[in-house]
């Protein structure tokens, strides 16, 4: 089986931060053909092993948060596993194991709190990525998520493949260009 270096090697060593966020097939394909198997055991709880050590809290969160975004892009199962990510994710900060990490992958055991939909997880990861990151970009990121949940409660982009209706106001907001994420 497919283990956390090879995650971790894929993700920071063979993927680039182009690949990380540009949404393109051929990555998404790449991910699949490798990691679909890994994502579902991550899921079902096998790999649960994983969250004794700062890698594999990382490796998670990849798995758990990154990943069904790539798998599932524009489906709403890309949204399946966040509740498990967001849940490495603290997990990871109650043992201080970002802190063991380099900061641009401590960016990714945040990230399942800058997808959350929670107002109090939104603050948190803007406070962690001011902290501890030292990006300015990742900070512009955090705080641009955290306003789009503090202005509606949840982030609209996502109504259509969640079946949720928009409203006016998100509707207005959608047609803006570049307000997915």
């Amino acid at each position: 089986m497919t283990g956390i270096r090879d995650v971790l090697r894929f993700w920071f060593d063979e993927a680039s931060p182009d690949d990380w966020f540009a949404g393109d097939a051929s990555f998404d394909r790449r991910v699949r053909e490798r990691f679909a198997d890994l994502v579902d055991a991550a899921a079902s709880a096998r790999l649960d092993g994983w969250r004794d050590s700062a890698e594999g809290c990382l490796a998670l969160c990849l798995l758990l948060d990154q990943f069904p975004r790539n798998l599932y892009r524009d489906d709403a199962r890309a949204y399946a596993y966040d509740a498990q990510a967001r849940s490495v994710a603290r997990l990871a900060l109650e043992r201080g194991f970002d802190l063991d990490l380099t900061p641009s992958q401590r960016l990714f055991i945040y990230l399942p709190l800058q997808h959350s939909e929670n107002l109090a997880d939104q603050k948190l990861c803007v406070d962690l990525c001011r902290e501890r990151t030292g990006d300015s970009e990742h900070v512009r990121f955090a705080e641009d998520h955290r306003r789009v949940i503090e202005r509606f409660g949840r982030f609209p982009h996502r109504n259509a493949v969640l079946g949720r209706p928009s409203t006016a106001e998100e509707e207005a907001f959608l047609a803006e260009e570049g307000r997915g994420f």
